[in-house]
């Protein structure tokens, strides 16, 4: 399918030019130069459009568990969730990743992914809540966008854009990098956190729930010498439980559901540690073939230094499944092995569909009726 060229004035128009592939369009040729950062604005379509995109390069790179059952669950949780948000309406979907990195992304106009390995750490629902909340709001608050514009477009419109393609390729790996690097200021990121926990104790989950989740995942990491994964650009850990903390009391949050028997029955996933994490090679997209019950491989040996990772994936050749991005992960050992980050380049399944679920209105009413939630 032929990419058609774009428009770059005093705002950034993109469109999709069939909806079945969420491509971008452009409305007309044009511009060589942006006009300034705070002059970009997004319609919903072009939010849709973006979202969808970004979420494709996200299922491409880990994969997706094909169960429909833990899709379910999760999206009943997120979608109780979503109805205490200012933007109930969006097209909510809720995408389980098939690897064992615990992380967790979140793209324009509805789109929140979580990983098994997320799933695996968690002891009950007010734990996924939380950090399905912390994402959400990275959407409602459109964070995404915000971060977008300031770590992307400004550099955009100082460069001179020649065609269509190319600045579309490079707003869809941007964005792609942007998620992948957790690339969120820190008023967003703290934000995240407050307006989170606010919504799950609306909801009446215990808003201590995203806070006990952080407290695992630091015992986890309590070896690592980086801050990696999921929540990496925040500040230290201490200061960040401080707030929460803070913030419980001073807004008065009183939810207190902690719905842990419902989570381990419908979340049986095992935790795997950091460091045994399997990785893969520059380059590649992390998809080797991977299932839900597949291990760890073993540690590689050392190997021969090999050329700097590119960055993302570019969008024609996302489309046209060519190119060198596109070959199949090369499982290079444990995590940490040869500098790989074991949360960011850790190794995916190998089908990225999405698993259509249905859930109603009256099947949320009965799910947070079963959990005694509000």
């Amino acid at each position: 399918m032929k990419v058609p060229s774009i428009l770059l004035s005093a705002s950034l128009v993109l469109a999709v030019a069939a909806p079945a592939s969420a491509q971008f369009g452009l409305l007309e040729q044009g511009a060589k130069r942006a006009k300034q950062v705070s002059d970009f604005t997004w319609t919903d379509q072009e939010k849709a459009a973006l979202g969808a995109k970004v979420s494709e390069l996200v299922r491409q790179r880990y994969g997706v568990v094909q169960d429909p059952a833990v899709h379910k669950y999760v999206t009943l949780v997120g979608r109780t969730v979503t109805e205490k948000t200012t933007k109930p309406g969006l097209p909510w979907t809720f995408i389980v990743l098939d690897t064992d990195a615990v992380n967790a992304f979140a793209a324009p106009h509805g789109y929140v992914h979580i990983t098994r390995g997320a799933l695996a750490l968690m002891k009950n629902e007010a734990e996924l809540a939380g950090v399905l909340a912390h994402e959400i709001v990275h959407v409602t608050e459109e964070h995404t966008i915000d971060a977008l514009k300031k770590n992307t477009l400004k550099s955009a419109a100082a460069e001179e854009v020649s065609g269509g393609n190319a600045l579309i390729e490079f707003l869809a790996n941007a964005a792609y990098n942007n998620i992948l690097d957790n690339a969120y200021s820190r008023g967003d990121e703290g934000a995240a956190d407050t307006v989170g926990i606010t919504l799950i104790s609306k909801a009446g989950y215990a808003p201590q729930g995203l806070g006990s989740f952080l407290t695992t995942l630091a015992e986890r990491n309590k070896s690592a010498t980086e801050k990696r994964g999921l929540f990496s650009s925040h500040p230290e850990m201490q200061a960040r439980q401080d707030k929460l903390t803070a913030t419980i009391t001073k807004e008065k949050l009183t939810g207190t559901q902690l719905v842990e028997p419902r989570y381990k029955s419908s979340i049986t996933y095992k935790p795997v540690p950091q460091s045994q994490i399997a990785t893969v090679a520059a380059g590649t997209k992390g998809l080797a073939g991977g299932s839900s019950t597949a291990k760890a491989e073993p540690a590689a040996q050392p190997a021969k230094e090999e050329a700097p990772k590119k960055k993302g994936f570019g969008l024609s050749k996302l489309v046209s499944g060519g190119g060198s991005e596109s070959k199949s992960a090369q499982v290079v050992g444990s995590g940490g092995a040869r500098g790989l980050d074991p949360e960011k380049d850790a190794k995916g399944g190998g089908n990225p569909a999405v698993v259509a679920v249905k859930v109603t209105p009256a099947d949320v009413q009965a799910f947070k009726k079963a959990g005694s939630l509000t």
